[in-house]
């Protein structure tokens, strides 16, 4: 060990009942429900607080003393927040904050010989001690909760990695944190109702939203207003945004996309064009909005599934495009033991997490001997669930990444930011060498290589996939072979970048 280092002690006790992974909707309501129930309970989460990204906290030098005002439903998490602090308190809940879970494996837990999981969590290592280093510990538990949460998906757009170029996502997640907006004049452009809150946090900040570029039609809506007609307070939510944006005179264009950003070394302008019913940009329908310098863009939000993957367990492509975990009524995945809730089964929203988290929750508890009754919070749960699940399937539907978004690339457009390959070198790999699916791309352009082991061309890469897999025999149709794609992609040995010490040392055993 190097001179000025120490290792973290290791605080020996039985392995705990449920571990949780992620303190966002899904998770904290997942964690209370077990802890209630009486189970030993471990919550993972890489944030400093609970809440996740969906109800994200200020920085503290942000000095927000009205934390609300940023979040819908800011009354439930405070609700599952004290609820959870309460049983950190008892020592129901043991919270590890700014901890990553890098791997997790199925093994034997307790001394009951009973198989259950064994987790390497890791603290991040902005929450190291100076002068100091704790190593990644072994956790165990005999069930386990995934609630991992999603990341921004995103398509590449010539002039993409200029300063002031962000995902809609942390747009918001911006405002949130430091109580401002990040430029003065704001451009968001891709596709779902999210654009809307990222608009209205852009307007409560101050800033103003110079244009809202839909790319679908909406038309996709009608088929199933019903849907959506049955959840009031996605309704409610809705038209909020829709009085908002016209009080401030926000343009809002259908049909539209981003198809080009301009500025030298930071955003000035962006190029709009319309598209057809394809995708593909109109001929001659491009246009400017200038005096911009911030563009946030949003194609919807991709599930969190290396953990899942780790284990083995099944999967599917979500009705929004990305791979999602299969999940029966009680939230049990096809892995004994193994529970998953929140966005890691589909895209639903924070109202659906919270449903799930329970109901994993509930069942996880049952799983490993603790008496649940199910109630009248049970059926509660299960009709919020299914009523959000329809909205999110109409709304993704009405929804989709246009088809024909790699019309708007040009030949020196990075496909891949971390290795800077272009979509000319990735196209000439995909046509030329046969190299179309991920693990093909990568070998040959180094796409998905870098820092973000394809987070952020991960969704381009899986586009380019689909011919190989159909070609190769892996899929009969376009959507299996979106999924073999999507797993292809989405298969990493570790959940987050590790130091290459953590590596090379086996952790010890950490046991509560």
């Amino acid at each position: 060990m190097t001179s000025g280092v120490q290792e973290a002690e290791a605080a020996p006790a039985e392995a705990l009942d449920v571990a949780v992974v992620g303190a966002g909707p899904a998770g904290l309501a997942a964690a209370g429900e077990a802890a209630a129930a009486g189970c030993s309970v471990l919550l993972v989460d890489a944030g400093t607080q609970f809440g996740g990204q969906y109800w994200r906290h200020a920085a503290p030098e942000a000095g927000d003393t009205d934390p609300g005002r940023w979040h819908h439903s800011w009354s439930i998490y405070q609700r599952l927040a004290q609820r959870a602090r309460d049983s950190v308190d008892t020592g129901r809940i043991r919270h590890l904050a700014s901890t990553h879970v890098v791997s997790v494996r199925r093994e034997q837990a307790g001394g009951d010989g009973a198989e259950g999981f064994l987790l390497q969590a890791s603290l991040l290592p902005e929450a190291q001690k100076p002068g100091s280093y704790q190593a990644p510990q072994l956790l165990q538990a005999r069930a386990l909760i995934l609630c991992p949460g999603t990341y921004d998906r995103q398509l590449p757009v010539p002039g993409w990695t200029l300063p002031g170029v962000m995902a809609a996502g942390g747009v918001q997640a911006f405002i949130k944190t430091q109580g401002v907006a990040p430029g003065r004049r704001v451009v968001l452009a891709g596709t779902g109702p999210f654009l809307l809150s990222a608009a209205a946090s852009v307007i409560h900040a101050g800033a103003e939203v110079a244009a809202i570029c839909e790319s679908n039609s909406l038309a996709g809506w009608f088929p199933g207003g019903a849907a959506a007609a049955l959840v009031p307070s996605k309704a409610a939510e809705g038209a909020e945004y829709v009085a908002l944006l016209a009080k401030h005179r926000v343009p809002y264009y259908r049909s539209t996309a981003v198809t080009a950003i301009h500025g030298d070394g930071a955003v000035r302008s962006v190029t709009v064009s319309a598209l057809d019913a394809s995708g593909t940009p109109v001929p001659g329908s491009a246009r400017e909005v200038n005096d911009v310098d911030v563009v946030g863009l949003g194609w919807g939000f991709v599930p969190q599934p290396e953990l899942l993957l780790q284990l083995g367990a099944q999967t599917t492509l979500g009705e929004e495009g990305s791979l999602v975990g299969v999940a029966d009524a009680d939230q049990r995945s096809s892995i004994p033991g193994l529970y998953l809730a929140g966005e890691i089964t589909g895209v639903a929203g924070a109202a659906a997490a919270v449903a799930e988290g329970r109901i994993a929750g509930r069942a996880a508890s049952s799983s490993v001997g603790q008496a649940v009754r199910a109630g009248v919070a049970d059926v509660r749960d299960r009709a919020t669930r299914a009523a959000h699940r329809r909205f999110a399937s109409v709304m993704h539907k009405a929804h989709p990444v246009p088809e024909g978004w790699t019309q708007w690339l040009e030949d020196e457009t990075l496909i891949c930011r971390c290795e800077e390959v272009p979509w000319e070198t990735a196209r000439a790999a995909a046509e030329e060498l046969s190299a179309e699916e991920p693990r093909g791309l990568k070998g040959s352009t180094r796409i998905g290589m870098g820092w973000c082991q394809g987070r952020m061309c991960g969704f381009a890469a899986q586009c380019l996939s689909k011919k190989a897999h159909l070609r190769e025999g892996e899929a009969s149709s376009g959507r299996e072979a979106e999924h073999s794609a999507a797993l292809s992609a989405a298969k990493r040995p570790l959940a987050v970048p590790m130091r290459l010490g953590d590596l090379a040392e086996e952790p010890e055993l950490t046991q509560e």
